[in-house]
């Protein structure tokens, strides 16, 4: 926005700063909620004692790439606990968070549906369903009887192949339904109702069928649970959102103009189809990653952008990037919390996000009709 001369209004100047303020401000009080959740558990941590633990732990690892003859100190007993457990814990719960945000942010201006996400609309669902399948029907998780992990993932990236797939078939029944003239969000909604009862029928299905070791495992498994991550899966994860945030906020100009009408959108030049079609297919890639490593988590991707919109409004440019740091910020709390509420047990994260994401998105509605 600039006047004649080329000049930039202070006004406008204003709006944008306090705006990447915001998103600025989230990030700074994302990464003290990490060292937070890092020290607190079953085995309390100072949390100066964790930043020092995590600056040299990285500094030790980057001059052994550098320097591949170079040795690193033995570890002790906290950086065991920081590095082996908690730091992928909760760097797995950020990059969750800022996957499924940016999903729903994108499902939710692709489809012009305000209660669109992976989540409401069956995708989740259709993930775990091929993460099942893979697991019980081709054999690609390695059974174990350990409360930390019942399901290891023997061939993680099969996994991902076959959830994805699922995903994709999902979605291809959630863009038909969209084009059909007239369609409602609550008919979209009421499309996702239907694919995640039929997707959980499926996986019910399959579970019928396995053995009492597999049962157990997979049931534990579908519980949405950051702490079974690797420092494999947490990098395999973590490529796959970051790819899916550059790609949308590369398209976040498309996204302004079809937030203003298909019509709209195919007069500025945006080839509207394509860009959702491949829209779609990025977010159910990203669902389709996080569902085969950590399970289903609910309601993440649907009450994040809402909470930010009221904050920053419906402008891509920040709302999308505003709605990653939401993300990392209400799954990391999240998870922290999981972690305290019922000590020394863990309770799953998605328990602890179905609980307060209903509750929390009635509010956001009702408060929106009220206005």
């Amino acid at each position: 926005m600039h006047f004649a001369d080329g000049t930039v209004p202070a006004d406008y100047l204003g709006y944008v700063r306090r705006k990447y303020l915001w998103v600025l401000g989230g990030l700074v009080l994302l990464f003290f909620l990490l060292i937070i959740s890092i020290s607190v558990g079953a085995v309390s941590i100072p949390p100066s004692d964790v930043f020092l633990s995590i600056v040299n732990g990285s500094i030790d690892r980057i001059t052994a790439l550098l320097q591949p003859g170079a040795s690193m100190d033995e570890p002790g007993n906290w950086d065991r606990i920081i590095w082996n457990i908690r730091l992928p814990q909760a760097l797995a719960a950020i990059v969750a968070g800022v996957g499924l945000s940016v999903a729903g942010v994108a499902m939710q201006s692709i489809l012009r549906n305000p209660l669109g996400s992976p989540f409401t609309l069956g995708i989740s669902n259709a993930g775990a369903f091929g993460a099942a399948v893979s697991v019980i029907v081709l054999g690609t998780g390695q059974m174990q009887s350990t409360v930390a992990s019942a399901v290891t993932l023997n061939n993680p990236y099969l996994t991902t192949v076959v959830a994805f797939a699922f995903c994709l078939l999902a979605t291809a029944v959630i863009l038909l339904i969209s084009r059909i003239r007239g369609a409602s969000p609550e008919v979209m909604v009421l499309a996702g109702v239907a694919l995640s009862s039929l997707f959980t029928a499926g996986t019910m299905f399959l579970q019928y069928f396995a053995d009492d070791t597999q049962l157990a495992a997979v049931v534990f498994w579908t519980f949405g649970d950051v702490g079974r991550i690797n420092w494999e899966e947490l990098g395999v994860m973590a490529f796959v959102v970051a790819g899916a945030c550059i790609f949308f906020l590369a398209n976040r100009w498309n996204y302004n103009s079809i937030d203003a009408g298909d019509e709209t959108a195919k007069g500025l030049g945006v080839n509207v189809e394509r860009v959702r079609n491949i829209g779609m297919i990025v977010a159910a890639l990203v669902s389709a990653v996080i569902v085969s490593f950590l399970g289903v988590i609910g309601f993440v991707g649907l009450v994040c952008p809402h909470m930010v919109r009221r904050v920053i409004g419906d402008d891509q440019r920040y709302l999308i990037p505003g709605s990653c740091v939401m993300g990392g910020l209400l799954l990391l709390a999240s998870d922290t919390v999981a972690r305290l509420i019922v000590a020394p047990y863990v309770l799953p994260v998605a328990v602890l996000t179905a609980f307060m994401g209903a509750p929390v998105f009635i509010y956001l509605l009702i408060r929106g009709y009220r206005r």
